[in-house]
């Protein structure tokens, strides 16, 4: 994936090229300077809203999946007792 960036003016003067420009990858348009806008083939935009998931689906783990878990076995003192002098 290339990224392009092109000025506003540059994007005014060759919509066409940035269109050819966004088949190989995001075209950043800056106005004065500063990224304002994004131009994407509508194959990358639809993929992008694919994607969007929840984090509760993020972090969800697939019912089929065995996890084996065994701590190791603690040695020592576990607690103290408290001093409230």
């Amino acid at each position: 994936m290339k990224i392009t960036t092109l000025s506003s003016r540059q994007f005014n003067q060759d919509a066409s090229g940035a269109k050819k420009a966004a088949l190989k990858g995001p075209v950043f348009i800056t106005d004065r300077g500063r990224p304002a806008h994004v131009l994407l083939t509508i194959e990358d935009y639809r993929d992008l809203l694919d994607k969007h998931a929840s984090i509760v689906d993020m972090l969800a783990m697939p019912d089929d999946i065995e996890i084996e878990f065994e701590p190791p076995k603690l040695k020592g003192e576990f607690y103290k007792s408290a001093d409230f002098s």
